[in-house]
């Protein structure tokens, strides 16, 4: 090869590299360096441990009196009861893992790979059953309003048993993937506890999707049938109250839960097999990330939220556990007799199953 054919041929390699800046991404570390995501980086450090904290203590201040009163004070062996004292349970495994989460998500893992998998294996545990005994809770008040005489409404003892050890059984074995398939990986200088690889990534997406989708159905089905009853002419006169009330249920769910699997979803694309992008595709590509990332970051502290919401409009609203609970703080002022011609003066709470002061 002549001087001039080399130079050429240099000339020309040079161009096609200059032309086509090939870049394969598919790892979020990986395109948080690219697309320069300090800012949200540092946004990320700041708001998540001090987000996480707070929903963490008042989560422990909603539900661990929720399962005192119940133990203490009500029947446990009915199944309304018993799905409050369960729900309250699942909410406290919940928060349990929030603070290992906030360390994670600000500074990386750095207790081991045991503890990675001990801990994603108990939020997710929490995260099913919480989920699961929504959608029995909301099942048993459709059932309420519609068919009163049904079985499910006045369900007690081996049956409310049955009923809690199901839920318990189909959460653990939905969480199992989850202790299997995590593990510890270094990427960019930062411990990572996450799936192995791309595949468990996509499936763990996809199936709290799948849950998110289910409850939404569950709760649209059963709140619209219910919402129709209470608007008919023979509904009792007394309804405002409860029908705020769902209302305020329906929407703290959607928007708590709703925003977090949609951005869910559409990270789990970053999972799939990427085609090369030159660079003005990269540029594009990282407004589009940083974005999302950000949307996601803020979106998923509005949905671990939730854990410390449920004992207040799920639990709280009710008349005998405002009692049950000053009772217990030593703050009840009326008398025995006085609170028994109150009590009279109730509607049919469609959000705890119990009953509200008017």
């Amino acid at each position: 090869m002549t001087s001039s054919e080399e130079a050429t041929t240099i000339t020309a390699t040079q161009n096609m590299t200059t032309t086509w800046e090939y870049v394969y991404y598919d790892e979020d570390d990986y395109q948080d360096e690219l697309c320069n995501a300090t800012s949200l980086s540092h946004f990320a450090k700041i708001s998540s441990p001090l987000f996480l904290s707070v929903v963490t203590v008042l989560s422990l201040l909603g539900n661990i009196p929720v399962v005192v009163i119940v133990l203490k004070y009500e029947n446990v062996k009915s199944l309304t009861n018993a799905l409050i004292l369960n729900l309250a349970v699942s909410d406290l495994l919940f928060a349990a893992a929030l603070p290992f989460w906030a360390y994670y998500y600000a500074w990386g893992w750095a207790l081991g790979e045991n503890a990675c998998k001990l801990v994603s294996f108990v939020f997710n545990v929490g995260f099913y059953s919480s989920g699961l005994f929504l959608i029995t809770m909301t099942a048993q008040r459709h059932a309420a309003v519609l068919n009163p005489l049904s079985g499910l409404v006045s369900a007690s003892g081996l049956y409310s048993l049955l009923a809690s050890v199901l839920i318990w059984v189909a959460s653990i074995f939905l969480a199992v993937p989850t202790f299997l398939l995590t593990s510890i990986v270094e990427q960019s200088g930062k411990i990572h506890c996450e799936y192995d690889d791309s595949t468990s990534g996509r499936w763990g997406i996809y199936q709290q999707n799948f849950l998110f989708v289910l409850i939404s159905g569950v709760f649209l089905f059963c709140y619209s049938q219910i919402l129709c009853r209470l608007l008919s002419p023979l509904a009792r006169r007394r309804k405002h109250k409860t029908l705020r009330l769902i209302f305020t249920l329906v929407m703290l769910f959607f928007i708590g839960w709703a925003p977090y699997n949609a951005t869910l979803f559409l990270k789990s694309f970053r999972f799939w097999p990427q085609t090369p992008a030159d660079s003005e595709t990269v540029a594009k590509s990282c407004n589009n990330h940083n974005l999302l990332e950000f949307t996601f970051h803020i979106s998923r502290l509005l949905a671990f939220s939730h854990c410390c919401l449920n004992p207040v409009f799920y639990v709280f609203v009710g008349s005998k556990f405002k009692c049950h609970l000053k009772k217990m703080m030593g703050c009840r002022h009326h008398s025995e007799g006085e609170y028994r011609r109150r009590s009279r003066r109730v509607i049919t709470s469609l959000s705890s199953g119990d009953d509200l002061c008017v």
